[in-house]
């Protein structure tokens, strides 16, 4: 089990993750995928008032059981990734800010581009 902040690991499995992650971000916070998130609420309900055997009410909850910790982990994993992005950024434009006032060398003022990705935008 990795100990690591997830934009800190290394080696190709990250990258896969991380954006196997994305899209799955993008696409639990849409549209369809809430109202098929009320659908199984809805479907939920109809089969408790159904009274049917106990089994199928097990497996019902173990269904949105498993389906809640995949979305949390998902979540959590960008909301890491998210906060490490924001925090590199914050270091950047202080290391920026403390170098233009003591008028030292513009390293810092390239790695707050870099982590902006100002040349990124130019292009697109």
């Amino acid at each position: 089990m990795a100990t690591e902040h997830p934009a800190e690991r290394g080696g190709p499995g990250r990258d896969r993750f991380a954006a196997f992650s994305d899209r799955a971000s993008n696409l639990t916070s849409s549209p369809p995928f809430y109202a098929l998130c009320v659908l199984l609420v809805v479907g939920t309900i109809v089969l408790h008032l159904m009274h049917p055997p106990l089994s199928w009410l097990i497996f019902a909850g173990d269904v949105m059981t498993a389906v809640n910790l995949l979305l949390l982990a998902l979540l959590k994993n960008t909301e890491r990734r998210d906060t490490h992005a924001v925090q590199r950024k914050l270091d950047a434009i202080a290391a920026a800010l403390l170098e233009q006032r003591e008028g030292t060398s513009h390293t810092a003022a390239d790695e707050l581009r870099r982590a902006i990705r100002m040349e990124e935008k130019r292009q697109g």
